[in-house]
This record gives C-alpha cells, structure tokens and sequence, in this order.
C-alpha cells in the first residue's frame, strides 16, 4: 500500500511541476490530457474548460495520440446531453462501466454494436476556489474497462489541475482583452487619422482585416431601409459592391433590430449566408457582422467574412463591434466633414462668382477677404484691403450695426444706403451686412450693391417731379382763370353743349391740380416737413365733397356709390384738402378698378377712443398679399395685363398724408371680391365739433 501511495505522489508530482510550467490555455490542456491517458488509461480524452457563467469556453480533444478539433455544436450537445454536462450540473465525479448501459451518456453513431459499440468511461469536474472551472472525460474501448482505483487516480489528476486550468484560463482572457484593446486602439487612431470619408472607410477595412484576418470585408451603410455597400475590401470585392440587401432581412435585420453583433460559424445557420452564397463565384462559410453605431442610432453594418484559419475566434465579435462603435460616430464625423466642405466649397463659388462686390471682416471689422468684384469696385489690391477697417472703406452706420457690430446677427442683414470710399473717388452703394460662419470662424460678410443708377433715377424722378409742378402750376393758373372768365361770359346762355363742356374741363383742372399738389406734398413730407394746416374738420363733410368730385367719373361707368357714415361721429383734427385728396384718389381707384354697373362704399366710424376709420371698398380683382405693402411706394403699380395705368403716386401720397397726420392706412381683400382700403385719423380736442 505504501508502494502505491508513493508511486500516486511521484505521480501527481512530476504533473503538478509539468503543469505548473506552463501557462498557454490549449498546452495546459493537452498537457491533463496526455498525463491522464497515460496514468489513467483509455482510448481518448476531453476536456471542456467553463466561464464563471457555466457556458463552456474551450476545449481540448485527444484521440490516437493527436489532438483534434471540435465544432461549437459538438462542445454544446456535449454539455446539453452528454455525461459532461451532467457532471456539470452535479458537480460530481462518474464512471461508468459500460456505456450502452447509461443512459446520461450521449450516444453517438460510432457506439453502434455494429461500429466500436459499448465502452467504458470517467467523467470529473475541475474545481479551484470553489468553482466549477472545467470536466475531464475519459474513454476506453473496452466495457468495465475502468474500476474505481482509475476513478480515484482521475480524481487526484483533477484536483491538481483545477487551479492551473482556472489560471491559463484567466491568463487567455487577460491575453486576450489585451489583444482586443490592442485592436481597438490601433482601429482608433488609424481610424481617426482622416476627415475624408474614402479614406475612413478605407482605413475602417483595414483595421478590421487586421484584426480579424479574413477573405473579404465589407462596409454597408443604411439608406431608405437599403444596406448598400459603400466599401469592399478583398478578392470578392466587385460582386459584394453591388450588393443591396433590404435592410429587415435575416440575419441582417436580427443586428439591426437587436443592435449587436452576431457570429455565424456553421454553414447554413443564417440566412445572410444564402444572400451571400446568391452571388457569382462567392464561396461562403462563415459570416461575422457588427452594427455601425453613429450618435443617433444604427447607420449601418460592418461585415466580415470567411477567417483565414475557417473559424471566427471568441473575441471575433468583440473586436469588430468594437470597431463598429468607433467607426459609426467617425463616418458620421466624415459624411458632416464632407457637407461642410461642400458648403463651404460653394459659399466660396458663389463668393467668388457673384456680382456684388463681398468682403468678410472679423467682428473688429479688420477686412479679413475680398472677392473679385470687391477688388475691382474698390481699385484696391487684397494686400491692401487686407490693410484696412471696414469703415475705412465706407461710411458705417453705426446706429445701424452698433459701434461694435452687436446689432449685427446670422439671421435678418442689417441693410443701410452708404459711399464707398474707391481709391479713384467714390460710389453710392446699400450695404447688407451679417454674420456667417466661414471655415471654422465666426465671420461678418458685407456686400455692397451699386445703386449709382438707382440715385440718378431718383434723382431724375425728382427734378421731373419738381419740373412738373413748378413748369406746370403757372400755365395751370392761367386755364383756370380763363375759364371762370369764359364761364363768367357764357352765364347768360342756355346750351347744354356748352355746360357740358365747361364741366368736363373744370372737372379735369381739378383732377390736375389735385395730382400736382399730391406731388408737392410728396416731396415736402418725404423731406420731413409737418403738416401744419390742421383744424377740426367734420368726416361727413370731407366724404360728401369727395363722393361729389367723382361723381362724373363713377356716372361714366354707370357705378353707385354707397355712403355709410356713423351718426354723431366727432370732428378730426386735419388738414381738410390733404384728406380730402386721400379720399378722392381712394374713390379714383375704386372707381378705375372695379368693373361696370358696380357698386363702390366710402364711409367712416370710430376706431377707439381716439381715432376715426375711413374705409373705401371696391369690387376689383383683389391685391395679392405680396404685394399690399408695395403699392403704397413711389411709382409702384401692380403689373395687371389690361388693367388701368397711372404714375404710381397716388397710394404713396396717402400713405404719407395719413402717417403725416398720426394715422395709419392699409388693405386688406374682401371676402367674396375686390379689396378695402382703410386709413385712420385723430379726433380732434374736446370742444372742437
């Protein structure tokens, strides 16, 4: 008995000292191996090393004095159904002496009576600290081949490789997420090393083929619920750059939906291999695919396929979605880069091109560019602007912009008339300025837009105006004083003919000098003269003298004009001719702008406390609401095809009339047809009636 316990020391020994100098996962393992096949006995051996979760991680298989390897679904059935997994789940040591006999051993086809049939086996568990780290499993040829003395030796084997199969289990691990770290550093810097989005996905397949070793690789990006290959690395790369997969899929929509990675190392197992296997002269066998994480979800699909050793190593997935994380938010970063660069590439086009000369100034306003039209406006070279203020270059309206430009914002251009100071004299010029982000700064673009044309324009308006009034108001006196002498003259006769003539001429005097004293006021309110002949003036007497003055022309056009006026309506605080004029040119209008037989309604009301309401409605073709705020310009008039013409005086003088006078007028369209002209006017001091 002493004999047998020293030879179970020296045993044991010389395995603790084999075992203890190593610490490689896969030559610990055959190292158990061999040394309980060669103390223990039996045909072959295995041995399954488990997690801390119980799901096993690795395994060795010994048979004929080689090692051999296994699939994952061999591993899983083992630890399903096979008497290691009922170990397992035990927690205790088995022999069994005749294989067809039990019915926890996993019968295979080669335990057939008509192949090896029945054998012998021990099963026992790897303990350390504990903890079930791993079962050793030994098989004899021969039933009742192993007694308990063998069951004992196995026993003292595993106990004394427990702890060093925990340890070159932690050892692979930490190996491992090393390597995975490695990776993944190296996938981040070479990864971020660009902004270019060819060169990102370029380097993205490169970090990942160096990480995994595999045939071919590809990069899909999700777009309207597609998966199109952006980016193919390998021998298969024409046929997988064409390939668009529907984004809900097999195995592609289970990453999508499932937001992680997925292994495939069994042929068949995924339906992404039957979409791959579709293309020509593409051989798949195993498939590994991580999801593209971008900041706001899923973007898209990294795909590895085919590992050059034929199977996908357990760090696999992690290692590409890790890749797939940092990938997802750098493409992002690419495809933001590339529509900045292209914005930025066509404010410079438009920059350049444009007609308007543009400069950009920092927010000191020290002129930072100048386009091409800027350098031939101004006569100055870049050097030279580059030089200068912004106000060196031109008169800034400092209470437009602020002294330092804070009025100045991206949203709404600050826009003012100003001279632009050439290096050969000067130009008249509007000025919009705003700010905007060009290249990574926080710029102020300014554009100047030449109205040297516009000024002589005005200008020519003006003295044309001017001309009219002063070169016309002098003969215009002489017909009206000839014709109240001929009037005088022809008093005595009876002839309607001549009645009628005198009335269609002193009617047209008066529309004469009603047009050039509207010009007049024009000019002398647009100056920023006040009216100064106000009195209290009854609403009711200005509406009847200004119905009475276009009778003629509404009786032309066989029109009625209704008058509807609020009784006891106080006295306005006006000058009687101007809003008499603004009357008559409302009722003109209506008059010209509403069809035959129509009927025209001038009246007035309270507004509040304060203000009377004038309104005159038409029933004409309506203003287009763009248009409302533009017909109350100088000379502007709204292009209708056949529609009456005029200067495009008339609104402007009302509108400076009513505003002279500290109203206010406006037009809105009637809700069946034809619009209203409103204006309101202040009542005059209590006591004034």
């Amino acid at each position: 008995m002493d004999g047998q316990e020293n030879t179970l020391l020296e045993m044991l020994y010389s395995i603790s000292r084999d075992l203890a100098s190593a610490l490689d996962l896969r030559t610990v393992l055959q190292r158990v191996l061999y040394a309980a096949l060669e103390h223990v006995g039996g045909e072959r051996g295995t041995i399954v090393v488990m997690d801390d979760t119980g799901n096993p991680v690795d395994a060795t298989i010994v048979y004929g004095g080689r090692v051999h390897d296994h699939t994952t679904r061999q591993l899983r059935d083992t630890i399903d159904h096979g008497l290691a997994g009922w170990v397992v789940r035990h927690r205790q040591a088995v022999l069994i002496p005749d294989t067809s006999k039990d019915e926890r051993w996993l019968q295979r086809p080669d335990d057939q009576s008509s192949q090896s049939g029945a054998k012998s086996a021990i099963c026992v568990p790897l303990m350390a600290r504990e903890k079930l780290v791993g079962v050793l499993t030994l098989v004899h040829p021969e039933p009742n081949a192993f007694e308990a003395s063998h069951l004992d030796v196995m026993q003292a084997i595993a106990d004394q490789a427990g702890i060093v199969v925990l340890n070159a289990r932690l050892y692979a691990e930490s190996q491992r997420q090393a390597r995975v770290m490695t990776a993944l550093v190296e996938s981040a810097l070479s990864i971020n090393t660009s902004l270019r989005l060819d060169e990102v996905l370029q380097h993205i397949l490169e970090q990942t083929n160096q990480a995994l070793q595999v045939e071919d690789l590809a990069l899909a990006l999700l777009e309207d619920d597609e998966l199109v290959c952006r980016r193919v690395l390998g021998p298969h790369a024409e046929s997988l750059q064409a390939l668009h997969i529907p984004a809900q899929k097999g195995v592609w929509g289970h990453v999508l939906r499932e937001n992680r990675g997925v292994v495939v190392n069994q042929p068949g197992d995924a339906e992404g291999l039957d979409v791959l296997r579709a293309l020509p002269d593409f051989n798949v066998h195993r498939l590994a695919i991580a999801p593209l994480r971008g900041r706001g979800g899923i973007i898209g699909l990294l795909v590895a396929i085919n590992p050059l050793n034929r199977h996908f190593d357990p760090d696999a997935l992690l290692v590409l979605s890790g890749i797939g994380s940092l990938a997802g938010s750098t493409i992002e970063n690419a495809q933001l880069f590339e529509r900045l660069d292209a914005a930025h590439r066509r404010y410079r086009e438009l920059f350049e091109n444009s007609i308007d000369p543009i400069l950009l100034t920092d927010l000191q306003g020290r002129i930072m560019e100048a386009n091409r039209m800027a350098l031939t406006a101004s006569g100055y070279s870049v050097d030279a602007l580059r030089e200068m203020a912004i106000d060196q270059l031109h008169e800034v309206n400092w209470a437009a912009t602020g002294l330092d430009f804070e009025l100045v914002n991206d949203t709404v251009p600050v826009s003012y008339e100003s001279t632009l100071f050439r290096s050969h004299g000067t130009l008249s010029v509007e000025v919009h300025v705003q700010r905007v982000h060009f290249e990574n700064e926080l710029l102020l673009q300014w554009i100047f837009r030449d109205i040297t044309e516009r000024k002589e324009l005005d200008a020519l308006r003006n003295d044309l105006t001017s001309m009219i009034y002063h070169d016309l108001r002098s003969p215009l006196g002489n017909i009206v004083s000839s014709l109240d002498m001929l009037e005088r003259l022809l008093e005595d006769q009876q002839d309607e003919t001549v009645t009628a003539v005198m009335r269609i001429a002193n009617h047209s005097i008066g529309r004469i000098q009603r047009l050039l004293n509207s010009l007049l006021d024009i000019n002398r309110l647009e100056a920023g003269q006040p009216v100064v002949s106000q009195d209290a003036v009854s609403p009711a007497e200005l509406v009847q003298d200004a119905v009475s003055a276009v009778m003629p022309q509404a009786g032309g056009r066989r029109q009625i004009i209704e008058v509807e006026m609020e009784e006891t309506l106080p006295s306005i605080w006006a000058d009687d001719d101007m809003v008499r004029r603004v009357l008559i040119n409302l009722l003109e209008n209506a008059i010209k702008f509403s069809p035959l037989d129509a009927s025209i309604m001038v009246g007035a009301r309270r507004h509040d406390a304060h203000m009377a309401l004038f309104w005159v409605r038409d029933s004409g073709p309506g203003i287009p609401d763009d248009a409302k705020d533009m017909i109350f310009d100088k000379f502007k008039r709204l292009n209708a095809s056949g529609g009456p013409k005029g200067l495009g005086v008339g609104l402007a003088f009302c509108r400076l009339a009513v505003t002279g006078h500290g109203g206010k007028i406006w037009v809105e369209n009637n809700p069946d047809q034809g619009s209203t002209f409103f204006f309101t006017l202040p009542f005059a001091a209590a006591g004034w009636k």
